[in-house]
């Protein structure tokens, strides 16, 4: 039996199901299963331990039925011991799929689940055999260096076109509550012009493979197991687990398959009504006041944020505590407000950012306590807390709390109350600065009621934006991303730097949503010392193509402005006038446009870059010039009609261009402009 859903078309072989086509990117000729499953203490058929294939429950599971229902498919197996069913979901505007799986113990005794995966395609690209035409792109992370493709072909992996043994598997993982740490859960793989996207929305553990069985090529997709060193999980009869959901989505180009993926994360991100126009943010954290704002510096800079054009003044970390910088941390956790810096109360300068026409935002990092904040600690008791071999996680200071307990929950939830109404916070921005790591227990269980409760906080405060951060952009995935409006991508505290940061994150989150510092005025030394130039010392040293740089780098997603722009001069100041203008122009636009690469992801070091958003026959386009002398030749989608300076139309800037290519010069290095090409249609 055979039928079609989408571009799928499946077959039903001796009681045992499988993906014999995916569009033109797979098709499965051994009847490898979409489905991997290992259970405690069954046969694992295969001697290679970690792999994610060829699992105790893979052979003997058996097709029972499927069901289409609009734009869903259900589709249920099953053996003696347990039933599995995976759930496919299609989208109107987009050829990425929806997948999840569900298995349920059916059997009389416990069963121990060691993996479960959401989904497995198999038959990919024609297989082993093209190992060095194939390429896979993984997205490495780090603090200061988020969104960082690496393009190999699986030759280079190591996989061998000519030898059958060996079966050669990539594995990428996450551990922990950091769910974008190292890498980011997506990749791409590509072959001959068609490539194939995929994300895991997991906000804790997380992995995938690639491997070879039998000469095909393989993607498995899941959350964590223990293969990888995550936890199992015990099921008793009657129980289930669910699986991550992930995404799966194809395309012609690179620019083809990420527009797949953008349309679809549209469809699952997170939304608020305060954040319908994407409002430009001022946090006064980046290069200004570090971890400890006070009420005197606020009101200082405030209006100028607001003569700037910001719609919100964001408080960050350090007006909950008395002690200053980096010895604020293993205090945290009462967040109540510090006299010391606020003498007349948080709510008198809330109310004095009000007065200026822009809306008040607090930080704070809701999901840890300070090993010192000896208040909270003799309130909470011992299962408010996620342990490791029995004790309670220490990480920097700082212990993490368990969103499954109710008294944390409690807690908490009077907290948001407190900055809300009594503080006057129409703005929460949740950080969160480090990893659980391996846990005992559970974390997913933890992670999933930490979300339920960001939920309940936005329903019973809808008119108060939450954005998410985590050290800048270390919980980068679609799980946390449907809860929030926005989320910060980096800490990146070099603008020289951030376009490597800038011209791939769109790649990863929505324009809508990944929020990109604007600093104009960067200080000497070491992240976190006081600033202490003058006015002086700024009209001279900043110059204005520092803060033209500065701007472009916000201008595809969203702005947060910051830094000391209080002492710019009135030229310098007009620079970032003009730049918000132009911000707030594009933000109608931004909600709908797709990602254009047109030089494809952008590598640490590159001389230039560019990246732009595509809609219609409009292209707005980014362009960095780094470190190179030469005219930088960008090529574009269709035919060109018209090219304009978008931003700054107040300084000079070189270009030309010819039917398919815009060429820009620059005099100097770290130097950018942003241009809209109208198109032939």
């Amino acid at each position: 039996m055979e039928f079609t859903w989408q571009s799928f078309t499946f077959c039903v072989v001796n009681e045992r199901i499988y993906i014999k086509k995916f569009g033109n990117v797979a098709e499965n000729k051994t009847c490898t299963p979409f489905v991997e499953l290992q259970l405690g203490g069954r046969d694992h058929p295969s001697n290679v331990g970690a792999k994610a294939v060829r699992c105790s429950e893979t052979e003997n599971l058996r097709y029972v039925s499927h069901c289409i229902k609009g734009d869903a498919l259900t589709v249920t197996q099953a053996n003696e011991l347990c039933e599995v069913t995976t759930r496919f979901r299609a989208f109107e505007d987009t050829n990425a799929v929806q997948v999840s799986t569900e298995v349920k113990n059916v059997f009389a005794e416990n069963i121990t689940v060691e993996l479960l995966s959401s989904f497995v395609l198999g038959g990919l690209f024609g297989g082993r055999k093209n190992a060095d035409k194939t390429y896979f792109t993984k997205f490495t992370q780090g603090h200061h260096c988020e969104c960082q493709p690496r393009r190999f072909s699986l030759e280079q992996y190591g996989f061998n076109a000519y030898v059958d043994g060996g079966e050669k598997c990539l594995t990428y993982k996450n551990i922990g509550s950091w769910s974008s740490k190292e890498e980011l859960p997506q990749g791409i793989l590509e072959y001959d012009g068609k490539f194939l996207m995929f994300q895991i929305e997991s906000n804790s553990h997380w992995q995938y493979t690639v491997s070879a069985q039998k000469g095909e090529l393989n993607l498995c997709l899941s959350g964590g197991s223990a293969f990888c060193g995550n936890e199992s999980r015990e099921l008793q009869k009657g129980e289930s687990l669910q699986t991550p959901i992930v995404a799966i989505a194809c395309g012609n180009s690179l620019n083809a398959v990420i527009g797949e993926m953008t349309k679809y994360r549209r469809h699952i991100a997170g939304r608020s009504a305060p954040d319908e126009h994407l409002p430009v943010i001022f946090n006064e954290y980046m290069h200004l006041s570090w971890d400890s704002p006070t009420e005197l510096n606020t009101r200082k800079i405030a209006p100028v944020a607001a003569k700037a054009g910001a719609e919100y003044y964001v408080i960050d970390c350090g007006w909950h505590n008395e002690e200053d910088g980096d010895k604020v941390y293993p205090y945290v956790g009462q967040w109540k407000e510090s006299k010391a810096r606020f003498p007349h109360g948080v709510r008198a300068t809330t109310d004095y950012i009000r007065s200026l026409g822009m809306k008040a935002g607090l930080w704070i990092e809701p999901e840890i306590i300070g090993v010192q904040c000896e208040e909270m600690l003799s309130y909470y008791d011992e299962n408010c807390f996620l342990h490791r071999g029995g004790k309670r996680i220490a990480v920097m200071g700082r212990n993490f709390l368990d969103f499954k307990a109710e008294k944390v929950i409690n807690y908490l939830s009077e907290m948001i109350r407190r900055m809300v109404e009594d503080y006057g916070a129409q703005y929460i921005k949740m950080d969160y600065n480090e990893d659980v790591g391996v846990t005992d227990e559970s974390l997913t269980a933890d992670r999933a009621a930490y979300l339920e409760w960001v939920d309940g906080m936005r329903s019973r405060f809808p008119n108060v934006l939450i954005e998410t951060c985590s050290s800048g952009g270390m919980r980068m995935d679609y799980e946390t991303l449907r809860h929030f409006s926005l989320v910060s991508t980096s800490d990146q505290t070099d603008y020289r730097l951030y376009p490597y940061i800038s011209a791939n994150i769109l790649s990863s989150v929505l324009p809508e949503q990944a929020a990109v510092w604007n600093y104009p005025i960067v200080g000497e030394g070491v992240i976190g010392e006081p600033f202490e130039h003058n006015e002086k010392w700024v009209h001279e040293n900043v110059s204005q193509e520092q803060i033209v740089m500065n701007t472009v780098n916000a201008l595809l997603g969203r702005m947060h402005l910051a830094s000391h722009i209080e002492m710019l001069s009135a030229e310098q100041f007009s620079l970032v006038q003009e730049g918000v203008r132009y911000y707030n122009k594009l933000t109608t636009i931004k909600k709908t446009a797709l990602p254009y690469l047109p030089l494809g992801f952008t590598k640490f070091g590159a001389s230039y870059a560019a990246c732009g958003l595509k809609a219609d026959n409009k292209l707005y386009l980014a362009v960095w010039n780094l470190d190179t002398e030469k005219e930088i030749c960008i090529p574009v989608p269709e035919k060109i009609r018209t090219v304009k300076v978008g931003y700054p139309r107040s300084l000079e800037t070189d270009f030309s261009f010819t039917q398919t290519a815009l060429i820009v010069r620059f005099k100097n290095r770290y130097t950018a402009r942003f241009l809209e090409i109208e198109t032939e249609k």
